[in-house]
């Protein structure tokens, strides 16, 4: 990770900390050495971090003014929080953990008047559901996929339970009230198809870039599935 990126999770490990942590245990969460710990350390504290030290005790965040407040109103930040509650009920493991993190977040640096709104909102998001169809391949497959743009090989079952195996490049996951699919590119159909996640039995990375931009290919299946402002569709038949 990058040096500023670096710093700023420095910071977030410490602030969720409520008793010191020695400079090891910080080092071996961040994967970092010792001595690039004790030199983060000495930066952010000469940028003003209250951050307090003692050898054989560890470090620990002061309460103290250092980062401004995050100005937002009332509206939004409730926006936000039901925004968040919402990923925590729909998403998988790895988006409910990163959307407790984020609002952890936005929590430490919100005003006071935001934060009676974090923590009494007025809106509520509506109950969990049924839970999604169980799936064989975890998301996070997929998501890795997509972000490195990696064309892969899918065993799918459809509607009927009629098999096929479909080369596909994966553009984004969607997640629907009652089930989670994968916007892609299919090579056997050469157009644009959405896949139930519950419905792909097994993948096997190509070892192959897909060609183009991501965002260029998303955009033209935006186009095409005439896809509104709020990212609302209705999935295509496979």
């Amino acid at each position: 990770m990058s040096r500023t990126t670096r710093l700023l999770t420095l910071l977030q490990v410490l602030r969720g900390k409520s008793r010191p942590v020695t400079a090891a245990t910080l080092a071996s969460e961040l994967e970092i050495s010792e001595r690039t710990l004790y030199r983060d350390i000495a930066e952010l504290t000469a940028l003003g971090a209250p951050i307090h030290g003692e050898a054989g005790v560890g470090y620990v965040l002061r309460s103290g003014l250092f980062l401004p407040p995050l100005m937002l109103s009332a509206d939004e930040t409730e926006a936000i929080v039901l925004g968040l509650r919402y990923v925590d009920q729909r998403g998988d493991e790895f988006l409910s953990k990163a959307a407790a993190n984020a609002l952890a977040k936005i929590s430490a640096v919100l005003d006071p008047a935001a934060q009676e709104a974090l923590r009494n909102p007025t809106v509520l998001p509506g109950p969990a559901g049924y839970g999604y169809p169980q799936n064989a391949v975890e998301l996070n497959v997929f998501r890795d996929a997509i972000r490195h743009q990696a064309k892969l090989h899918i065993d799918y079952a459809d509607a009927n339970q009629v098999p096929s195996q479909r080369r596909i490049w994966p553009l984004a996951l969607g997640f629907l009230n009652e089930v989670r699919i994968i916007v892609a590119w299919c090579e056997l159909r050469s157009a644009y198809r959405t896949f139930r996640t519950d419905r792909i039995l097994a993948v096997g990375e190509q070892g192959e870039r897909y060609p183009g931009r991501r965002s260029d290919l998303l955009r033209t299946w935006y186009q095409r599935m005439q896809v509104d402002d709020a990212g609302r569709f209705t999935p295509d038949k496979n």
